[in-house]
């Protein structure tokens, strides 16, 4: 059985991968069924949809909790945290850079500068 850090550094790049190759959470639980059921047979169908279900039943984000869950289900704690950091800082990124280049562009006549 590989050791938590090697586990949640995997984690960490499949996350990040998902995050690099998704804007938002709108599709994420279908993105996390595919590659961590199906792909990586991380866990059974079954099991993720206890997951998903019970992501459902609380209050937030589903996809964020489903996510922080495969996390801590495949490395524990330092699991859910690369997962959600590595789902959540690309778009983060991107929004922060889009955001800065906004800024330097001039003012245009009806936007929300």
């Amino acid at each position: 059985m590989p050791k938590p850090f090697a586990r949640s550094a995997e984690v960490l790049a499949a996350f990040t991968l998902l995050g690099l190759s998704s804007f938002g959470a709108g599709g994420a639980p279908g993105l996390f069924r595919t590659e961590f059921v199906e792909r990586r047979r991380w866990l059974s169908d079954a099991e993720y949809a206890d997951l998903v279900a019970l992501a459902q039943f609380l209050p937030g984000p589903a996809s964020s909790q489903v996510g922080l869950s495969l996390g801590y289900w495949r490395a524990g704690w330092l699991g859910a945290l690369a997962a959600w950091t590595g789902f959540t800082l690309p778009s983060a990124a991107a929004l922060a850079a889009f955001a800065l280049g906004l800024e330097r562009l001039p003012p245009v006549a009806g936007s929300l500068a």
